[in-house]
C-alpha cells in the first residue's frame, strides 16, 4: 500500500509539473518491451540481480535468451531502420519470470522468485523514477542556492574549480573514464550486490542486510533533500552550461567572488540535484559493502569512490561542500539500515541520531554562514573536516560492534538460524 501511494503521487506530480508522462514513468517500461529501452547495461544488471536465486545453469538459460530476444529485435530494427540497441530482452525475461513464479510455483519459492523480480524491477524503476524527481525540482524551485555553496566552498579551496582545470589539463582519456564511471554507478552497485547475494541460490532466503536496500534508500531520501537546498552546481551557475541563467562563465577558469550571497532565480530545465552529492553517497554505499567482499572488488569499491568524486569535482557537478555533506549522508543511512536489521540494538541509535544532527548542523552552516566561512577558511576547514570525520568514526566503531547475519542452515526441511527453529512466516519475511 506504502509502494502503491508512493507511485499515485509521483504519478499526480509528474503530471502537475511534466503535463504527462516522460521518460522515466513506470509505464514508459511497457513500450520498452518492444521499442528501443534507455540503458541497456542497466536492463542487463537489473535482470542479473533478479537471478541471483538462481542456479548458474538457471542463469546461463535467462542470459541466453535475453540475448537471442535482443539479437531479434535489433534485426527487426534495422529492417525498419530504428534505432538499435540492445535491453529489450532482459525486460521480457522478467517479464516471464514473474508470470512464471504466479503460475508455476508455490509457497516459499514462489514468494523468493517474486522476491528476485521485484529486486531487479525496483532497481530499473528506481533509476527510471530518478527522472521525475528532477524534473519537480526543477519546475518547483524557481530559485538555487548556489551563492551560498560557493562561498561556502572557499573554506576548502574550491575544489570543484581545481579539479575541473586538472581534468582539462589532463586530455581526453582521463575524462572519458571518469565519465564511464560517472554514469555507470549503478552497474558496480549490482557488482558487489550480486556478490553479497552469492549464497541466496544456495540457502533459499535473502540476508539481513545488503547494497540493494542502502542504494535505494539513499535514492528515497535525497531528492527530499534536494526539495529543501535545491542547488544545480557550479558548472551551471558559474559555468558555459547555465546559458543565460548563470552568474558568469567562470567555472573552472575563475574562481567566483561572493561577497553577499543570496537567492538565484534559475531556469526551469536544470535539476537542482547538488546537496547532497548523491553520486558520492552511492560510491561511499559501495565502498562500505565492499569491505567484506574478495579483495578485487574491495580495490574496485575504493577506485570507484575515488573516481566519482573526482567526476563530480572535476565535471563541475558538484561542490567541494557537498561531497562531505554525502559522506554523512550515507553513513546516517548505512547506520539506521543495518540497526533495523539487527532489531534497533541500542548501539545503532546514538549513531542514527548524532550523524542526523551533524547533516542538520551541515545544512544550516551553509546557508546561514557561508561568508564568514569563506573569511576564516583555517578555522571551518578543519571543522567541516572533523565534523565528517567523527561520524566516520563513530560508524565504525558502531557497526564493529554490530553481529554480521549468522548464516541460515536447512534441515530437514525446516530453516534454522544460529542453532534455533525460525518460523516459516520469519524466514519469508527475512
Amino acid at each position: 500500500m506504502v509502494s502503491l501511494g508512493f507511485f499515485l503521487a509521483i504519478e499526480f506530480a509528474e503530471r502537475r509539473y511534466g503535463g504527462g508522462p516522460i521518460i522515466g514513468h513506470p509505464g514508459v517500461q511497457i513500450p520498452q518491451l518492444i521499442f528501443t529501452p534507455e540503458s541497456w547495461p542497466l536492463m542487463y544488471t537489473s535482470m542479473a540481480l533478479m537471478t541471483v536465486m538462481f542456479t548458474w545453469r538457471q542463469r546461463f538459460i535467462a542470459a541466453g535468451v535475453a540475448v537471442v530476444i535482443d539479437s531479434v529485435l535489433v534485426l527487426v530494427r534495422l529492417v525498419f531502420d530504428a534505432r538499435t540497441t540492445l535491453g529489450t530482452g532482459p525486460l521480457w525475461v522478467m517479464l516471464a519470470c514473474a508470470v512464471m513464479a504466479v503460475t508455476h510455483r508455490s509457497g516459499k519459492e514462489r514468494v523468493l522468485l517474486l522476491k528476485g523480480v521485484g529486486l531487479g524491477m525496483l532497481l530499473l524503476v528506481a533509476r527510471k523514477m530518478g527522472n521525475i524527481w528532477l524534473l519537480i525540482t526543477a519546475t518547483t524551485r524557481p530559485t538555487v542556492l548556489d551563492e551560498y555553496l560557493a562561498a561556502a566552498d572557499h573554506a576548502l579551496g574550491n575544489p570543484s574549480w581545481l579539479a575541473g582545470r586538472l581534468i582539462e589539463a589532463t586530455g581526453p582519456v582521463p575524462s572519458n573514464i571518469l565519465h564511464w564511471v560517472y554514469t555507470q554507478l549503478t552497474v558496480a552497485a549490482v557488482v558487489v550486490a550480486f556478490y553479497q547475494l552469492r549464497n541466496v541460490a544456495k540457502e533459499r532466503r535473502f540476508p539481513r542486510h545488503h547494497l540493494v536496500r542502502t542504494f535505494l534508500a539513499i535514492g528515497l531520501l535525497g531528492p527530499a533533500i534536494y526539495m529543501i537546498f535545491p542547488v544545480v552546481g557550479p558548472v551551471y551557475a558559474f559555468g558555459a552550461q547555465g546559458g543565460p541563467s548563470a552568474v558568469a562563465n567562470l567555472w573552472p577558469d575563475a574562481m567566483a567572488s561572493i561577497p553577499a550571497p543570496h537567492h538565484m532565480t534559475f531556469n526551469d530545465l536544470t535539476p537542482r540535484n547538488c546537496m547532497p552529492s548523491l553520486h558520492t553517497a552511492w560510491a561511499t554505499a559501495i565502498f562500505i559493502h565492499s569491505r567484506q567482499t574478495s579483495r578485487l572488488l574491495r580495490y574496485a569499491g575504493t577506485f570507484w569512490l575515488v573516481a566519482t568524486v573526482g567526476a563530480t569535482l572535476g565535471f563541475g557537478y558538484h561542490y567541494g561542500v557537498d561531497i562531505i555533506a554525502g559522506v554523512v549522508f550515507t553513513l546516517t543511512i548505512e547506520g539506521t539500515l543495518r540497526a533495523q536489521a539487527y532489531g534497533w540494538k541500542w548501539l545503532g541509535v546514538p549513531l542514527v541520531a548524532y550523524g542526523t544532527t551533524v547533516f542538520a548542523g551541515l545544512l544550516m552552516s551553509y546557508r546561514y554562514l557561508p561568508t564568514k566561512m569563506a573569511r576564516y577558511p583555517g578555522l571551518f576547514a578543519p571543522l567541516l573536516l572533523l565534523a565528517m570525520g567523527s561520524v566516520i568514526y563513530a560508524y565504525v566503531r558502531t557497526t564493529t560492534k554490530l553481529p554480521e547475519p549468522k548464516a541460515a542452515l536447512v534441515r530437514a526441511g525446516s530453516r534454522f538460524e544460529g542453532g534455533h527453529p525460525v518460523a516459516p512466516s520469519e524466514t519469508l519475511a527475512a
